[in-house]
């Protein structure tokens, strides 16, 4: 049996700035039950409950209005949840899809009405799909006007990195490309994704803060690379909660902090209205 992952926070600390209209949080998965929705066998770890209600009841605390769920390993190419979470949330929703190369182009297209924007490889977890048909569905999706996002070690980042540049459609690499905060911005992914970014095609996830780091409750060694990331593209930048943060076994953040970390990531107000409101409206289809 896998190991059970610790549950989300109960209660969220202050903010220190009221958030910009139309907030949008870019990165969260909802989970329910396993007797409800199984989870797939090949898996690294079992998620408890996560439900929508609980996620919209964080929204509201924090002031988030819009949202983006993402499809997690442990459910496969299975997007049941994701997209029944996409069609209830309160406000508007978006959603990012794990699909299997032979899917047809029909259920493609029914995903695109249904909120989808883009699909998921994953390298990180169990569960995921890799990057074999990276290039070909990369073709597939982009008549969508979809993006590729990846979740992946910051090994794979450099060694395909000229795979991504080559790539017809928009890259989102998730929770910092999951480097070692603790290794400073001199380092090879880093570097890589400065290189990505200045093709004009690359998206940061300013997410998973607490993944990439052990400088615990405010990983403030965070910081550092997030600025270098936003300096070199700050209109392809976004933030996510993780929430519920799944695959978290001994450690679980506190999403008030989390949410003050891109505070200290962007120059001021207007840099925050354009990560968590701008950014999201161009890279997923919401209206400003």
């Amino acid at each position: 049996m896998t190991a059970l992952c610790l549950a989300p926070r109960p209660t969220v600390s202050p903010l220190r700035m009221q958030l910009p209209p139309k907030a949008c949080d870019c990165h969260a998965h909802v989970i329910e039950p396993s007797d409800v929705q199984p989870f797939v066998e090949n898996r690294d770890y079992t998620p408890p409950p996560a439900s929508l209600a609980d996620y919209e009841k964080l929204h509201k605390t924090l002031g988030i209005e819009r949202a983006v769920i993402i499809q997690p390993s442990f459910y496969g190419t299975d997007n049941t949840v994701t997209l029944q979470a996409i069609q209830d949330y309160s406000g508007e929703c978006r959603g990012v899809a794990v699909v299997d190369d032979d899917i047809e182009d029909s259920a493609l297209k029914e995903m695109d009405r249904a909120g989808v924007r883009g699909i998921r490889f994953n390298l990180a977890f169990a569960g995921g799909v890799g990057l074999e048909s990276l290039e070909r569905m990369a073709r597939r999706i982009a008549p969508l006007g979809w993006h590729v996002q990846l979740l992946v070690r910051p090994e794979t980042i450099v060694e395909n990195e000229d795979r991504l540049k080559a790539l017809p459609v928009p890259v989102v690499i998730d929770h910092f490309g999951l480097v070692d905060a603790s290794a400073g911005i001199d380092q090879p992914a880093v570097d890589a994704m400065l290189r990505l970014l200045a093709t004009d095609r690359v998206w940061i996830k300013l997410s998973g803060c607490y993944r990439v780091s052990v400088d615990r409750p405010l990983f403030k060694n965070v910081v550092p690379i997030a600025k270098a990331l936003i300096a070199q593209a700050p209109h392809r930048m976004v933030w996510g909660t993780d929430w519920p943060h799944p695959a978290m076994f001994e450690y679980m953040p506190d999403d008030g902090h989390l949410m003050n970390a891109l505070f200290d990531y962007a120059d001021g107000e207007d840099q925050v209205r354009q990560i968590l409101v701008d950014n999201p409206a161009a890279l997923y289809g919401f209206a400003l």
